[in-house]
């Protein structure tokens, strides 16, 4: 994010955001208050919808809701800003070293040069004083030769610090990227890459995976009775039923809203839909309590589709396999799993 503001417009600015924090009895945390800056300094129309719109519906503004518009928004722009500074460090670091080996590369020459030289002279010498006043140049020869190495090994050591630096960073913005902000799950993004590489694999082994499409039962209504926080609450709370429950190679992701992914490598239709009811029955034993109050504001169910990957099809078809199953399980009445049939077969069976 850009910040092209003088002295006195950031001080405004930076006032503005630290009395809101107060106000709101939030943490002065770096990404809090990056947030309120961006809010004053009007410089992101999301993000000033955004809050616009829960300060008009009267909405609590906590710390998570903020921590979650912030990575919404601006955790990619700073990934963007970090690729690009990586980048430039790179290009910097690659000109140095070529630099370097270029100086070494000379020196080399020249050093060669002079070895020929003095080969010719050391055959006619004649005294000792011309001798000496050979290996004095070739000793002042091979101690520059020793210097342009060592800044060389100096300049290979900087870079190879630097690049295990910049690979650690990259690292953490490509986590950064392939991860939902709110429920710390897989995005989007990631399970459409783990979908097609898992497909690639079982393809090439013949073998199978199971996909399990999950939405929680009535999530709009129970997010407009009790507000975004309460509904950011109960997908925190699916997303952490979600990781307790996988294993291994599993891979769980947040699909959209309130709808969740889950990937079974080698696993068996049945053997998902004993995994989907496992998760099912956990969640619906879960209270859903308003932290300010205590109060308990009742329990959420979900429903899933689970459909068994064949050997063959296309990733898109086994989404809407699930897909439908899971309209199934919702259609004959919601809090339960639904088996997608095979391609030949007709319906899908609820369990």
């Amino acid at each position: 994010m850009n910040y092209p503001h003088n002295v006195k417009q950031a001080k405004t600015y930076a006032e503005q955001s630290m009395q809101r924090i107060a106000s709101q009895g939030l943490a002065m945390t770096p990404d809090i208050f990056e947030l309120w800056y961006v809010y004053y300094a009007g410089i992101s129309p999301e993000i000033t919808r955004a809050i616009d719109i829960l300060i008009a519906n009267k909405q609590d503004i906590t710390e998570d809701r903020c921590r979650d518009l912030h990575a919404r928004f601006l955790s990619h722009v700073r990934n963007e800003e970090m690729i690009r500074r990586a980048g430039d460090q790179i290009t910097e670091t690659i000109q140095s070293v070529t630099g370097a080996v270029k100086d070494v590369h000379s020196a080399t020459a020249s050093y060669s040069g002079t070895l020929e030289s003095v080969s010719e002279r050391m055959s006619t010498v004649k005294t000792q004083d011309e001798m000496k006043a050979i290996v004095k140049t070739i000793m002042a020869d091979t101690h520059m030769m020793l210097e342009r190495n060592s800044k060389l090994e100096a300049e290979l050591d900087k870079s190879s610090s630097l690049m295990i630096e910049l690979q650690r960073d990259l690292e953490q913005v490509r986590k950064e990227a392939m991860t939902d902000g709110l429920t710390g799950l897989s995005n989007r993004k990631a399970f459409d890459a783990a979908i097609a590489r898992v497909t690639e694999e079982c393809s090439a082994a013949k073998s199978t995976y199971t996909l399990l499409m999950v939405d929680i039962d009535h999530f709009k209504s129970f997010n407009d009775n009790f507000g975004h926080q309460i509904g950011d609450q109960v997908l925190r709370l699916v997303a952490r039923t979600v990781i307790e429950g996988v294993k291994g190679r599993d891979i769980a992701s947040r699909y959209g809203g309130e709808e969740f992914a889950i990937i079974l490598p080698e696993t068996t239709l049945s053997a998902g839909v004993a995994v989907a009811n496992s998760l099912r029955k956990v969640v619906a034993t879960k209270d859903i309590v308003n932290r300010s109050s205590g109060e308990k504001l009742g329990r959420i169910t979900m429903s899933v589709g689970v459909a068994e990957y064949i050997p063959g099809e296309d990733v898109e078809d086994l989404i809407e396999r699930a897909d439908s199953a899971l309209y199934t399980a919702k259609h004959n009445g919601r809090n339960q799993v639904a088996a997608a049939p095979s391609p030949n077969n007709a319906s899908a069976a609820a369990t």
